[in-house]
């Protein structure tokens, strides 16, 4: 910074100007157990920047909380939000460590240290921190890429620690952190992250050369919220624009309208849709990365149905103009909407982290007829812990013979909580649960496939 006589400060870059303001303006929280009977109000008062909204909804989401209501308003320089949670058995907040963490989370993120950067990278890609590689993928959901990538990974030596995989409309999208087998740290050989490269593109590509992945090695580590990077990918590759899959009941899928207030320059996006967790952070991370600016908005969730109004202009200041934008507007936050809804029956694998367990498990799926909709991979110390969302190939519900026989090529030490749901007059259970333990022998866990069917 230096000084002009007679005109005051002046700053070497925006950036710097910013982070001043940032620090003579620390965001401000409260937290407000007795105000609200059956949910804690959280409040934050904070310097209006763009994807500042994205921001809190992730540290809370991240914390498992869940938004029932909230209330938005930007205008001018400063930014207000009013947040109603609870825990996810819908009930107040009394855990003080909790509570701590919310205002801590938040203070962090919105700091003057912090700085909101959307990321945005090609359609596969692998990362390297001193830990683990990032690798992204993204690509056309055929049978078999699952335990194709599986096998890729394996005979390279890749050990994968976490991984999240999406589909969507013939679209599969994943974010997989890996390590080398033998040292457990990342891979910097940049002959073999080469062939990492070279041996996932191609498989990636398949047959479909217009809609391949590309892949493209970086150094550093990703830093982006790995569901945010998710949505990325998917709307970078078009998953809106894809022939819209079928769903059972047509009544679920999402009410989205785009009108302008052209009174006050703004474009009002109205949303309504059966309520489900994260939903909230789905819309608003669709909103920030399609560049609109959020100024007002009003969230309610109840009766299991959500209601969402935003009022946005985009981040040059003007309201969306042509029924072209407004279109596109409305098929990707359908598509965000419809990424994560899960279909099919869920099924949760927790044992020890062994070698080659995901890659047999996965192929007796898909021996058995079943398509992988979404899954989550992670590693807790010495246990494997992954979920995976399933259903037939024909789009049904998985019967219990299925379920039978996936037992019986697996083993029968599977501890079943529930019911897989009744194709028939029965009642309904609640989705069905499985703990897969102590299949195969113990080593470390190093093959995940991507997008089976």
């Amino acid at each position: 910074m230096s000084m002009d006589e007679g005109y005051g400060p002046t700053w070497d870059s925006d950036d710097e100007y910013d982070n001043f303001i940032r620090k003579m303006n620390p965001p401000r929280i409260v937290i407000d157990n007795d105000s609200c009977s059956d949910a804690t109000i959280v409040r934050v008062d904070s310097v209006n920047e763009y994807g500042i909204l994205l921001e809190v909804i992730q540290v809370l989401i991240d914390l498992n909380l869940v938004i029932s209501k909230a209330y938005i308003t930007s205008d001018g320089g400063w930014f207000m939000d009013v947040f109603n949670i609870t825990d996810k058995e819908g009930q107040k907040l009394k855990d003080k460590a909790t509570i701590a963490r919310i205002e801590d989370y938040i203070c962090k993120s919105l700091g003057a240290d912090s700085r909101y950067i959307p990321s945005r990278r090609r359609s596969v890609d692998v990362a390297a921190s001193t830990d683990h590689n990032v690798i992204e993928l993204t690509g056309t959901d055929r049978p078999g890429l699952l335990s194709e990538v599986s096998a890729v990974l394996a005979s390279l030596k890749c050990n994968v620690v976490s991984a999240e995989i999406w589909t969507h409309n013939t679209r599969a999208a994943a974010v997989m952190r890996v390590t080398d087998e033998d040292t457990g740290l990342a891979v910097t050989d940049t002959d073999r992250l080469e062939r990492i490269k070279e041996r996932l593109s191609y498989l990636l590509r398949g047959g479909n050369l217009s809609r391949g992945a590309a892949m493209a090695v970086s150094s550093g580590s990703s830093t982006t919220h790995t569901e945010r990077r998710l949505h990325q990918m998917m709307l970078d590759d078009g998953d809106h624009d894809q022939l819209r899959r079928h769903l059972p009941n047509q009544s679920q899928r999402p009410n989205v309208t785009v009108s302008n207030w052209n009174d006050k320059d703004y474009s009002v996006v109205t949303i309504r849709c059966k309520d489900r967790a994260k939903l909230l952070f789905d819309t608003v991370c669709t909103l920030t990365d399609l560049h609109y600016v959020v100024f007002h908005a009003s969230i309610d969730a109840k009766d299991n149905q959500a209601y969402q109004e935003f009022y946005v202009r985009h981040v040059n200041g003007s309201p969306m103009n042509t029924e072209a934008e407004r279109l596109r507007v409305i098929q990707c936050l359908e598509a965000a909407i419809e990424r994560r809804v899960s279909e099919g029956v869920k099924l949760e694998l927790c044992t020890n982290d062994k070698v080659g367990l995901l890659s047999e498990v996965t192929r007796i799926f898909r021996e058995n007829s079943l398509t992988v909709t979404r899954a989550e991979v992670s590693t807790r110390g010495r246990m494997a812990v992954n979920t995976f969302y399933v259903r037939d190939s024909a789009g049904e519900t998985v019967d219990q013979k299925t379920i039978d026989s996936i037992r019986q090529a697996i083993g029968q030490n599977i501890q079943v909580k529930g019911q897989p749901e009744p194709s028939g007059p029965q009642k309904k259970d609640s989705p069905t649960w499985f703990l897969f333990a102590n299949l195969f022998r113990p080593r470390s866990l190093y093959s995940f496939g991507l997008f089976m069917r």
